[in-house]
């Protein structure tokens, strides 16, 4: 996703579409890779707005699993898509088992792998976890 992340009509620390939107990629399992893009006019301009834009942005990403890149302009995107491509081409499925609640929701996951010196896992740090079916 290429884009300033602002949000015209509830831009701030208090976005409600926020949770929203990483609630739904997480359920769907999708990874996001934002790259912020600078706006044009006046909100290209105003700091508190682009600021909140790029908290969004990477709040979205690192929840989603994936990874924000920052002040992306159309002529330099080409390192932030060379990463990427190469994040996809060593990506894994890791599976578990979750306990599932009463309702669905959310939990927190911790991944680790202490046998890989020198690696670093770039993971969703929570996971959707559907209802437990009725006995």
């Amino acid at each position: 996703m290429i884009t300033n992340g602002v949000d015209l009509y509830n831009s701030g620390p208090a976005d409600p579409y926020l949770g929203d939107a990483i609630a739904q990629a997480q359920r769907a399992g999708i990874l996001v890779y934002s790259i912020y893009a600078q706006g044009a006019g006046h909100l290209g301009h105003s700091f508190w707005r682009n600021n909140w834009g790029m908290n969004n942005l990477s709040q979205l990403s690192d929840e989603a699993g994936a990874e924000s890149y920052g002040f992306g302009i159309a002529a330099f995107f080409k390192p932030y898509f060379d990463d990427i491509s190469n994040r996809l081409a060593h990506q894994y499925l890791l599976t578990f088992l979750a306990k599932p609640e009463k309702k669905p929701g959310m939990q927190s996951i911790r991944v680790t792998a202490p046998e890989l010196p020198n690696v670093e896992l770039v993971t969703a740090h929570r996971v959707y976890v559907p209802a437990s079916p009725l006995p």
